[in-house]
């Protein structure tokens, strides 16, 4: 007779990491790594940053990130020395990092001190690094709020001091280097692997090639810009091997790297009179952004000149925008205020606003 009142009871559900890997059965990995179960981890992990067209800086900061977690000892467990570490197969790995071992929990709350941006950093790495292997990022790890933050730019006296002090460097790259930053929005990467054969000269464009997430787009030059280029062009070739193509070169004749444009730009920030830190090549990409909004230029039109991926990235740029025109109103009413208790009385008004414009900005020595 037939039991109709009685249920057959149902497994209890595993989680999706740990369907994965139980009995260590090297058939649970993503069906794309099992044949590579066996291989370094490093390596196949570098490959696979590669094929999504990670930047060089991206992968070794994911590197960077990722080692303090895979180092992170469970009790019980032997120290993980550098060969170890090397040692370590993909199947290794994922039995590793599964999620419910409370490895991922230890290390998150040993960064828990750091700032919410390089934290943030340091969890996109994990979370990358463990859907890689197949496995489930735990919903109670969360990014950190880091609130809303405005680019940094400089005002209009201030570049002034910039390209004064630019023009009058011993680096004989430096007034080219920051007058196509100015003027073109060219994230510093993109202007240290910017070759000869990449400008067009008739045209006074340059096309950026594998830009950020690989995109390429094509940068306008100013007169100002050519002008800066045509001088260059006579120093460049005096320095530069026959084999280089880069457009910029150091004093050795090899291409320019990202710390070297910094260490620059320090060195005009000092000749220009500006707080440390102050200018780098991404605040000068800022300015660029601003000028052209504060000029009118649309977000779809400043979104394809900066090469941002999507319209949101651009949008942070109004905010900039409306800071401005806030602090230019309300230091008019202060003006007017000022005015009606001291009608006969003149003040200079100093210069002050974050405006970012390169309109009207004095062009020292050409």
């Amino acid at each position: 007779m037939e039991n109709r009142g009685m249920r057959t009871p149902q497994p209890k559900a595993q989680r999706p990491s740990q369907r994965r890997l139980v009995d260590d059965n090297p058939l649970k990995l993503p069906a794309r790594l099992v044949h590579l179960r066996h291989l370094p981890w490093n390596v196949c992990y570098e490959r696979q940053l590669q094929a999504e067209s990670k930047s060089e800086n991206t992968q070794k900061s994911y590197f960077y990130g990722l080692r303090p977690l895979i180092e992170t000892v469970l009790p019980g467990e032997d120290v993980l020395d550098d060969e170890g570490f090397e040692r370590l197969t993909i199947e290794d790995m994922a039995e590793r990092m599964e999620p419910m071992n409370g490895r991922l929990d230890l290390w998150a709350h040993s960064i828990a001190g750091l700032r919410p941006t390089t934290f943030n950093a340091r969890i996109a790495a994990a979370r990358h690094f463990i859907k890689w292997l197949g496995l489930q990022w735990p919903d109670h790890l969360q990014r950190a709020r880091t609130g809303k933050r405005l680019p940094r730019t400089l005002t209009r006296r201030e570049l002034t001091s910039v390209l004064e002090a630019a023009s009058v460097s011993e680096d004989p790259a430096a007034a080219l280097v920051v007058t196509m930053m100015l003027d073109t929005g060219m994230r510093v990467s993109e202007v240290c692997a910017l070759n000869i054969t990449d400008i067009d000269f008739d045209d006074d464009s340059a096309r950026v090639l594998g830009g950020k997430g690989d995109k390429d787009r094509m940068v306008l030059f100013t007169q100002r810009t050519v002008d800066r280029l045509s001088a260059w062009l006579p120093i460049r070739e005096r320095l530069s091997p026959l084999d280089e193509e880069a457009c910029f070169i150091n004093r050795r004749g090899r291409r320019i790297q990202p710390r070297g444009v910094q260490r620059m730009m320090d060195a005009l920030a000092e000749e220009a009179g500006l707080p440390k830190g102050k200018l780098t090549p991404h605040v000068l990409r800022h300015n660029f952004a601003t000028g052209l909004l504060e000029r009118g230029a649309d977000l779809v039109t400043i979104q394809r000149l900066m090469g941002h991926a999507t319209i949101a990235t651009t949008r942070v740029y109004l905010e900039i925008s409306d800071q401005t025109l806030r602090e230019v109103y309300h230091r008019a009413q202060a003006l007017r205020e000022d005015m009606n208790e001291h009608p006969h009385e003149t003040q200079p008004v100093e210069e002050t606003t974050p405006s970012t414009s390169t309109a009207g900005v004095i062009n020292s020595r050409g």
